[in-house]
């Protein structure tokens, strides 16, 4: 890969003929950004799980804040990591120098706006109980949804994953006849892609290669992913058929949610009066220690939190502090990589790249966060209603679809949304399932408890 054939402004769904719309407001990029955000599938994200329940009388982080913060810390990244190779680079032609001084922040805040918007609705949980649904399916369910789908496109169910599913609900077209779902750039899809490969490959960590970490599109965007990989010159990883190296902007997407949820997640716990300021203080001032810029230096940070009154105040504090530190070190390693990057090789996200005393430090975050937050006990009551929500939603419509003669059937597929055409009959089986998976990851957490009680008779509806 080269730095010059990495972007482009084709879109989803061009015809071959178009001519790029020269815009003298807003580049093709700022349009990508524009378009998600202005998205109903954006929009509900304000009413799913980041980790704590939703909503509470103290307002923590949903996915759609957290969404909007990791495209902040992405646009910073992109920003930084584009100066240094413009700069780098500097005879390489005035298109290349425009598209990396100023519109590389613009693709990395776009992807990093659309990295949760294929999560299902009670966070993790979510795609938890999706993939329990179907890998505990049994007896003629099993025999039906096995005789009539590829084993590619069982493991979109069995594996299902929120990162495949962002591509697809960004390039699908649902119900509508215009091909290419939101029509974004080539160039902002790649850098959402994690994970670049099919399920049947994917979820293999003993591979070493972090493409196969989990997936990152199900068998129907495959083609999709392919026109996509083709046209930016991104390499399939020999001895695998659907395996590809990842995209160099990944590692700046990746590294902006890092970022976001290692931090956020704690002043959430705060907020909630789960962690004291102190274990705050415990878990993020040692990032300053041995820091040579008078700003970053750990005496600095200590200095201007003295002067903070309120404890809430001093953890956004640090919090800030923190971040623009993180920018600044992954940024530049992201430069030293270079060669790891263009040649598709490097195997672990930016954060495994820092030195050994930040990693230290950042997996004490990890196991912290594991133990007291990610296993607090309303974290683990959302977890275990997520579980039986989809999963009494899936075995609703899921039986309905495969036994469409049953009485109950007909009205059950009655409620799913048009926008999520239910084909019938064996041929179809897979576009179905898929259909409903589609319907239901695309609901917020009190949607599809709402649907959940209708359908279950725990709450009458009311006649409107």
């Amino acid at each position: 890969m080269n730095w010059a054939s990495l972007y482009t402004t084709r879109r989803t769904g061009d015809r071959e003929d178009k001519v790029t719309n020269n815009d003298q407001v807003r580049n093709s990029f700022l349009r990508d950004y524009d378009r998600i955000i202005f998205s109903s599938a954006f929009r509900r994200l304000q009413n799913k799980t980041q980790v704590f329940p939703l909503p509470g009388a103290i307002f923590v982080h949903n996915r759609l804040t957290h969404s909007l913060e990791v495209a902040s810390v992405g646009r910073s990244l992109g920003k930084a990591v584009g100066e240094q190779i413009a700069e780098k680079y500097k005879h390489e032609g005035e298109g290349f120098i425009e598209f990396y001084r100023y519109e590389l922040a613009s693709v990395i805040a776009s992807a990093c706006l659309a990295h949760d918007i294929g999560n299902p609705p009670f966070g993790h949980s979510g795609e938890d109980a999706i993939r329990a649904f179907f890998n505990g399916i049994e007896g003629e369910t099993r025999k039906i949804i096995h005789d009539a789908m590829s084993e590619n496109q069982r493991k979109d169910l069995e594996h299902f994953e929120g990162n495949s599913n962002a591509l697809r609900v960004l390039t699908h077209s649902y119900n509508e006849p215009e091909p290419g779902g939101y029509k974004l750039t080539y160039t902002t899809l790649a850098s959402l892609v994690k994970y670049p490969c099919a399920s049947s490959e994917g979820f293999n960590k003993e591979t070493g290669l972090i493409a196969t970490k989990k997936s990152g599109f199900f068998d129907a965007e495959l083609n999709t992913y392919k026109q996509i990989a083709n046209t930016l010159g991104i390499p399939k990883i020999a001895g695998y058929e659907n395996v590809y190296a990842r995209h160099p902007f990944v590692y700046l997407t990746e590294a902006a949610d890092d970022i976001c949820y290692r931090v956020i997640d704690l002043e959430d716990a705060h907020r909630l009066h789960i962690i004291s300021l102190e274990t705050f203080k415990e878990m993020f001032l040692p990032f300053f220690d041995g820091q040579t810029e008078v700003y970053n230096t750990r005496d600095y940070v200590e200095k201007k939190l003295a002067n903070i009154n309120d404890d809430n105040q001093k953890v956004q504090y640090i919090r800030a502090r923190w971040i623009g530190l993180m920018v600044e070190k992954l940024s530049k390693i992201f430069i030293e990589h270079e060669t790891e990057l263009l040649n598709g090789t490097l195997e672990k996200d930016l954060l495994k790249c820092l030195p050994e005393s930040d990693r230290k430090l950042i997996d004490r975050i990890n196991e912290f966060s594991v133990k007291y937050v990610y296993n607090y006990k309303a974290v683990v009551e959302i977890e275990i209603a997520g579980y039986n929500v989809i999963g009494g939603l899936l075995r609703e419509f899921v039986q309905a679809v495969l036994n469409p003669k049953h009485s109950k059937s007909a009205k059950i597929i009655k409620l799913v949304s048009g926008q999520f055409p239910i084909k019938g009959g064996n041929e179809n089986i897979y576009h179905d399932v898929q259909s409903l998976v589609d319907y239901i990851s695309g609901m917020t957490d009190l949607y599809a408890i709402d649907i959940y009680r209708k359908i279950t008779g725990i709450t009458i509806p009311e006649i409107r």
